[in-house]
Formats: C-alpha cells, sequence, structure tokens
C-alpha cells in the first residue's frame, strides 16, 4: 500500500472520528455519530494492519485470532453489561487503554529498531520523550481507572480516602517522575523506564483515591481524557497519524467535558485533576427520620398528576438501578393522554457519568424535544403544578445554594422546591451520595412516595 493512499485513509478516518464526535453533541444525531466513530476505526485499523502486517512478521491468522478473541470478549460483555453498570465499564476499558500505552511504550524500548526510532541503547530522544509520556500517562489512566471502577461498583467504599500530607506526597513524586523521564532520556536505562511506570502507577491511584462519590462523573470523564492523550503521545512513537489524531481528539474532548462538569458542580477544574481537592468533607448523612415529612401513596400522586397542567420529571440514578425508564415512558404516555403537558429536566451529573439518564431515556423511547437540560428547564419549576423526583437527590438539594458549609455549596441544582407540588420518590429517606440530608424532603409542599422506583412508578401509571 503506498504512502499516499495510507495518509489519504487517515484522513478520511480522523474526518469520520471529528464527524462523530459531532454527532454525539446531541440525542438525535448520537446514533449516526456512533456509526462514522465505528467505520472511521474500521478504516484506521485496516489500513494500520494492511502496513504493519507485512513488516511484522506475523502471519494474518494470528492477527485475525487476535481480533476476534478480544472482539467476542467485547460483544460479550456488552451484551450483558447493564445500564447501572456502564460508569464502571467504561473505567474498566479506560484501565485497558492505559496499560495498552504502557506495554506499546515497553516493546518500543526494548525493540526500538521494530519501530524505526534507533538501535537499543541510541534511541533518538524525541522518541524517547514520547514513549516516555506515553508510559507515564498510560500507567496513570490504569490504576486511576481501576480505582474509579472499583469505587464505582461498590468493591471499595467510595467515601474520598485523605491520606496525612498528601498533596506533598504527589508533588514529590511528581518532581521524581520528571527527574526520571530526564535520566532515561540520558541513559535509556531499563531502571529508569521502570521507574517511570511505577512511579505512574502510584500517582494514579493517589490521584483518584482523595476524590468523592459526588465527583466521580468528573473522574470519568477525566480518565477518558488521560486514556485519549497516554494513546497520542504512543502513536509519535509509532509513527501512526490515526493514532495521534484519535488520541487528541479524545484527550481534547474528555479535557473539555471535564471543565464542563466542574463548572456545572462549581468544582475547580485544576483541583479535581490534581487529586481531589472539591467535595473533599462530606456534610452529615442525615437520614432525616428526625424531622416529619409527608408521606404519600401511588394514587395520591396520581390524583395530583393527572390533575396538572404541567408535570416536570427529574431522573436520577436511582432510576437507573430501578431500571424504571420504561415504566416512566408509560406513565407519561397515560398523563399525555389526560392532556398533561410533561416535560424531563436532566442535570449535568445526573447517574454516574455525563449522558447517563440521556440513554436511559432514549432506550425507553423518550423523545427527545421532550427531555431538557438544567440551563434550559430550571426556570419553569415556578410554573410547573407537579415534580415527580424518581430517584434523584444530590441535584435537586438547596443546600447548593443555602448553605455555604455544604460540599455541594455553589453546585448548579434543579429548583424543584419551587413548583407547586414535590413527589420525591426514594427507597427511604437516606442521604444522596453525597453523604448529606436534603432539606427538600420536609417542605410543606413536598410528598414523599418511597419505595422502589419501578414499582412505584407503575403503580402510578395504573392509578392514572
Amino acid at each position: 500500500m503506498s504512502s499516499e493512499l495510507v495518509a489519504l485513509l487517515y484522513l478520511v478516518a480522523g474526518v469520520l472520528f471529528i464527524l462523530a464526535l459531532r454527532g454525539l453533541s446531541s440525542p438525535e444525531t448520537s446514533r449516526r455519530g456512533n456509526y462514522m466513530g465505528m467505520a472511521g476505526m474500521a478504516i484506521a485499523v485496516v489500513t494500520t494492519l494492511a502496513v504493519a502486517a507485512p513488516q511484522s512478521g506475523l502471519s494474518w491468522a494470528m492477527i485475525i485470532c487476535g481480533i476476534a478473541i478480544g472482539g467476542t470478549i467485547g460483544a460479550v460483555i456488552a451484551r450483558r453489561i447493564p445500564m447501572t453498570a456502564m460508569p464502571e465499564l467504561v473505567a474498566a476499558f479506560h484501565s485497558l487503554v492505559g496499560m495498552a500505552a504502557v506495554l506499546v511504550a515497553a516493546a518500543a524500548y526494548y525493540a526500538p529498531e521494530a519501530f524505526g526510532i534507533g538501535a537499543p541503547g541510541s534511541i533518538r530522544v524525541a522518541s524517547l520523550v514520547e514513549m516516555s509520556l506515553g508510559a507515564a500517562i498510560g500507567a496513570i489512566t490504569f490504576t486511576g481507572s481501576v480505582i474509579a471502577f472499583a469505587k464505582l461498583s461498590g468493591r471499595m467504599s467510595g467515601a474520598p480516602i485523605l491520606l496525612p500530607a498528601r498533596h506533598l506526597i504527589n508533588i514529590a513524586l511528581g518532581i521524581a517522575l520528571i527527574a526520571c523521564i530526564v535520566l532515561f532520556c540520558q541513559e535509556q536505562t531499563p531502571f529508569y523506564f521502570w521507574a517511570i511506570v511505577a512511579l505512574s502507577l502510584l500517582l494514579g491511584v493517589l490521584i483518584i483515591v482523595p476524590i468523592g462519590g459526588a465527583d466521580m462523573p468528573v473522574v470519568i470523564s477525566m480518565l477518558n481524557s488521560y486514556s485519549g492523550w497516554a494513546a497520542a503521545g504512543i502513536g509519535f512513537t509509532l509513527g501512526n497519524t490515526a493514532l495521534i489524531v484519535t488520541g487528541a481528539l479524545v484527550g481534547s474532548s474528555g479535557a473539555i467535558l471535564s471543565y464542563i462538569m466542574c463548572k456545572g458542580m462549581n468544582r475547580s477544574f485544576i483541583s479535581v485533576i490534581l487529586g481531589g481537592f472539591g467535595g473533599e468533607t462530606a456534610g452529615p448523612s442525615g437520614d432525616g427520620e428526625q424531622k416529619p415529612v409527608k408521606l404519600g401513596s401511588a394514587e395520591d400522586a396520581a390524583f395530583l398528576m393527572k390533575n396538572a397542567e404541567k408535570v416536570i420529571i427529574v431522573p436520577g440514578y436511582g432510576m437507573a438501578v430501578a431500571q424504571a425508564q420504561h415504566a416512566l415512558r408509560e406513565m407519561t404516555d397515560e398523563l399525555k393522554e389526560v392532556g398533561v403537558e410533561v416535560k424531563f429536566a436532566i442535570h449535568p451529573v445526573a447517574g454516574r457519568m455525563p449522558g447517563h439518564m440521556n440513554v436511559l431515556l432514549a432506550e425507553a423511547n423518550v423523545p427527545y424535544d421532550e427531555v431538557f437540560e438544567l440551563e434550559d428547564i430550571n426556570s419553569e419549576f415556578a410554573q410547573t403544578d407537579v415534580v415527580y423526583i424518581i430517584g434523584a437527590n444530590d441535584v435537586v438539594n438547596p443546600a447548593a445554594e443555602d448553605d455555604p458549609t455544604s460540599p455541594i455549596y455553589g453546585m448548579p441544582v434543579l429548583q424543584v422546591w419551587k413548583s407547586g407540588t414535590v413527589l420525591f420518590n426514594k427507597r427511604s429517606l437516606a442521604s444522596g451520595y453525597a453523604g448529606i440530608d436534603n432539606p427538600v424532603f420536609y417542605k410543606d409542599n413536598t410528598m414523599m412516595v418511597l419505595g422502589d422506583a419501578k414499582k412505584m412508578t407503575e403503580e402510578i401509571a395504573k392509578s392514572i
């Protein structure tokens, strides 16, 4: 295959990746964006194999076998994984990208002639810098993603783990990492290469463990950015244009998303990416049992909603856990049949990853034009008769606006308490993921409809 054709195919793949990102920016075009991304990746993979396979000495049978094994594992996981486990799955996949970057960097170091970057002991300095950065970012991504996976899947506590003098430790490790990269570029010894990997693996753990559950959505997008930059760094080592472009797109888009989410949560972007400066202190975990609340039944909720002119539904992680999105769609259909206007309000960090609620509602075929982001719908709550909160908590907590001592203070929230009536569906009066009580539970216009989100919503739909 000629170099001109390879460059053209990589260009086509890069354009498809850009169009894929553009498509994913809107629910209406996200499916088309996914198809474009898959097409671009197929072109990039086939082109790379066509160029590299003859040079590597590997047979096509071995390559196809490897792809088949990996593809089968991925397909099985994708079909079996529930939507509630999607955040930890994404974190796990990020860890694989990070480890791949480390392994490719190690291969380039021990067999530089195969990569065209020199001979053992006389590798080009530029290539040494590239593989050092790729290995370092990849190792940080690997262990950071493993910790994020463990927190999200409940295999370790989601609470911040705060080590004494952790910031000083991180600074010391960062300085040591830079020193090892410099010495590695000068001496090219295995000791410094693996020291870079070891320090980076440790940094990945220490950066993520202080970050609490309230900041986990930011962690997911941040690790996505890291995995992209790791891929881009290794792309330079391999001299692979497609990998450089893809990595840069993933890295930059992930960084932009992390910044947007930090802004939406009133977190410092620099603080979060440097190790959980934001949201380190959780408030008291109030169970609300000491205060009076107004309890209601499915029949009560149905009566209020079917006699309203306008209802806004606020979904949260509890809806995802209960798999209540289809029941919710049935309930909204019943409401619309009796002439009630229904809208959905989505907070940027509802759920455990960006877009979590949007995906679930799309799965239930909720029309896109009924789903609104926080900034587009917050002004409507004051003119709304009933708000139905299903499994959300922290994203509707007025402490973010009223209590300067709250760990979520300053975070934009959905102002549900301004509506005529708030129907709050949760399993119990327990605190949310941020570990703080919610004053909305105890307001005069709030009725708690406690119970499983799916069962309660199905009962409300039947009563309507």
